[in-house]
This record gives structure tokens, C-alpha cells and sequence, in this order.
């Protein structure tokens, strides 16, 4: 049943209807659900069993120092995950004309520009290419010949100022992220409370359910995301397409970081585990109580500075090394095969998807590969505390 209506009362700095791995109550069947029907979910992944890796995009993050740095004191509210919840959206405190200048403005810097953001070449190269294999037609038919290279030298200055503007935006944008990116507490899954918080309600985390989704593009190339949906969507129907509701995580990679980004939203909400040990947990690591008893008994293995000295040390050259050695080890981890904890709770819940890639990994490199499936192991109730049994996230490098 749903808690959204049940008294919070603290115990231990969590309250009661915080989410542990090792004690999920028993749940109502599970629906058939209309509005799936028609996409493609792969797989759905399993509750429990923790491999406790992270995925790449988390554990070696391009822009975490970046941010961390410039925002000193102020970052704890204005990154997208703490101690207390991980945000899915941003509540801007501005108006809507500043909003429609502010998309016309990335439209025409990220677009028209003759590089890319973060690096490489830009649209502009293009459009500058189309204006100069036109240019002699151009010359050909002007009176004077230099007037032929004036649409040539306007789209240039364009995709010029396009530049300019792109680069004055990336190394500015912190102080607008600062200024106006505000993420939201309404709108999150909440380690404390274990609860998930949305407009339309709020929700156990356990009542979802992850699945990996293949995609098709719009020149048909395939791709596989991360999905959460609520599984009783009589509960959190959207009020006009009636879909339930739904999440979606970023992870970069193969179909083996999905699984790591379901891993790691798993500990982050299970209060029973310490947060996961990556750089933009780490600052508010002694602020969580499960966390700090588990960091205090030395059991992390690492400094309370970890990450923030591996950043502030480290050449980019480095990272990227770092950052490619820990995508291997993500895929080359033993993702399939593990039961799922789910089962115990959820009378039907096997019944309702219970297969997997046989080979997680070899169907993550090869997205259009049709793999054979087959069925998980079967649960049983975990022993003992899910705490006791921990590792590190990754040994210390």
C-alpha cells in the first residue's frame, strides 16, 4: 500500500518510512499496465543484490571540481544530489521572457557556433561550407566582383559572433547556474524519507520499477535508457495522458552503466547502506548518519578528502585515464544472474517479467543484437543487515 499519507517519525535521523533493502513490506499486486504497451523494455532490473559499483558518469565526473569550487559554501543547495535528496528538476525564480530570450540565445550560440561545447567543431563549419561552394555562383553574377563574397562574409561574422557568445558562456555559466539553477526538494527521491516527490504525490520508493528501454532515432539508430515507473499507475496517472508516472537517469555508455545507475539509486535511497562513495556525495558524507558511523568505524578505506584531492591534483590527462580504467571495470562487472529482492513483496511480481539478457554485457555492446533471454534466479529473504556486508564502491586508486 502507499504511505504517502503516514505520520513521519524520526528514528535515528531517518524517518519511519525510510527505505531499507532488507526490510520492504509486502505490496498489493501488480497491475497490468496498459500504457506500456507498445515500447520496448528490454529488461527489468532487480531490487537488492548491490554490486555496489557506480556509473562513470557519477563516479568521474567531467564538471564536478568545476562546480564544487566556485561554489564553495553554496553548493549544497545548488547541486542536483546531497544527502537528503536527489533532485529530477529545477525551480527557476525567473520570468518567462527572460526564459524565451535565454533559449533563443543557446539556440544561436550552440548551433551557429564554429565549435562545440566542451570542444570540436560546430555547426557553424557547415553553414559557412554551404555559403563558400556557393560563393562563385555568387561572384559570377554580381556587378562587382567583391560583392560575390558578401554572403560568404555575413555568415561568417554570424557564426563568428556565435562563437564568441559560446565561449563567453562557458565560462560563465556557473554564475548563472548559481544564480538562477535552484534544484527543487519537491521533486525528488528522498533518502530520508524514502519517499519520491512529485507533483502528482508522494511516493514509496519501492513502488517503482527500473527498466531498460531501447529507443529508436530519428534516422533509426537504437539506444537503450534508464527508466523508473511507478508500478500502480491508478495511483499516479498523469491527468491528461493518464500514463504513471515516471523517471529517467542519465548514463553514459553501455547497457551495463544502466544497470550501475540503478545500483547506485538503490544505496543512495537504502539508509541501511552508507551514501555512495562518489564526488559529489562526498562533501556531505558526516552529514548523513548511516554514512558517518560507517566512515568513523574506517571502514570507507578512504580520506574524507578523497575525491576532492584526486580533482584538485590530477591532470585532465589523468582523469580520462581514470575515467576509461572504471567504464571497463562497469562492464566487464557480473550484472546478470542475481535475484531479485522485489519477489518477496509483490505477490505477482515474477510473473509479471522475470528475464534478462543471458549475457548483460554482451547485449549492452550490441544494441540491435536480438539476444536470447532467460529467467532470474529465484529470491530469498536476505540475511542479516545489508550494512554489515558492504565493500568499498571501488578500491582506493
Amino acid at each position: 500500500m502507499s504511505l504517502q499519507n503516514e505520520p513521519i517519525t524520526h528514528t535515528g535521523g531517518y524517518a519511519k518510512t525510510a527505505y531499507r533493502a532488507d526490510d520492504i513490506p509486502e505490496q498489493s499486486y501488480a497491475p497490468q499496465n496498459e500504457m506500456l504497451r507498445g515500447r520496448i523494455l528490454e529488461t527489468r532490473l532487480p531490487w537488492g543484490s548491490y554490486l555496489h559499483i557506480n556509473p562513470t558518469t557519477h563516479q568521474y565526473s567531467e564538471s564536478w571540481f568545476r562546480e564544487y569550487e566556485y561554489m564553495g559554501s553554496d553548493y549544497h543547495g545548488h547541486t542536483m544530489i546531497n544527502e537528503k535528496r536527489w533532485s529530477k528538476r529545477v525551480d527557476e525564480n525567473i520570468g518567462i521572457l527572460y526564459r524565451l530570450i535565454r533559449f533563443i540565445f543557446v539556440i544561436y550560440s550552440h548551433g551557429f557556433s564554429f565549435i562545440r561545447a566542451g570542444g570540436g567543431k560546430g555547426g557553424g563549419w557547415l553553414f559557412a561550407g554551404i555559403a563558400a561552394v556557393g560563393t562563385p555562383l555568387f561572384v559570377f553574377a554580381a556587378d562587382v566582383w567583391i560583392q560575390g563574397f558578401i554572403p560568404l562574409a555575413t555568415v561568417s561574422a554570424f557564426c563568428g559572433v556565435a562563437t564568441l557568445l559560446l565561449q563567453l558562456w562557458e565560462k560563465h555559466e556557473l554564475k548563472f547556474y548559481k544564480g538562477n539553477r535552484n534544484w527543487s526538494d519537491d521533486y525528488a527521491f528522498c533518502r530520508y524519507t524514502g519517499m519520491v516527490k512529485s507533483s502528482r504525490g508522494d511516493f514509496p520508493f519501492y513502488e517503482f520499477d527500473a527498466y531498460v528501454e531501447m529507443r529508436v532515432g530519428t534516422q533509426g539508430s537504437q539506444f537503450h535508457s534508464f527508466n523508473l515507473i511507478h508500478r500502480y499507475p491508478h495511483r499516479s496517472p498523469d491527468p491528461f495522458t493518464k500514463n504513471p508516472l515516471e523517471f529517467s537517469f542519465f548514463a553514459d555508455g553501455s547497457i551495463a552503466q544502466l544497470y550501475a545507475i540503478w545500483d547506485m539509486l538503490q544505496r543512495y535511497m537504502d539508509v541501511s547502506q552508507p551514501l555512495p562513495d562518489v564526488p559529489e556525495l562526498e562533501p556531505f558524507r558526516h552529514l548523513d548518519p548511516t554514512t558517518k558511523a560507517y566512515d568513523e568505524a574506517g571502514k570507507r578505506g578512504r580520506p574524507a578528502t578523497y575525491w576532492r584531492d584526486l580533482y584538485a591534483n590530477s591532470s585532465a590527462e589523468e582523469l580520462k585515464a581514470l575515467r576509461e580504467a572504471h567504464r571497463t571495470e562497469v562492464d566487464s562487472a557480473a550484472w546478470g544472474g542475481r535475484p531479485d529482492l522485489m519477489e518477496l513483496s509483490v505477490p505477482n511480481y515474477r510473473e509479471t517479467r522475470k528475464g534478462e539478457p543471458e549475457d548483460v554485457n554482451d547485449f549492452g555492446r550490441f544494441s540491435w543484437k536480438a539476444g536470447k533471454f532467460v529467467d532470474r534466479p529465484e529470491a530469498a529473504p536476505p540475511s542479516g543487515h545489508v550494512a554489515d556486508h558492504q565493500n568499498n564502491d571501488d578500491t582506493a586508486r
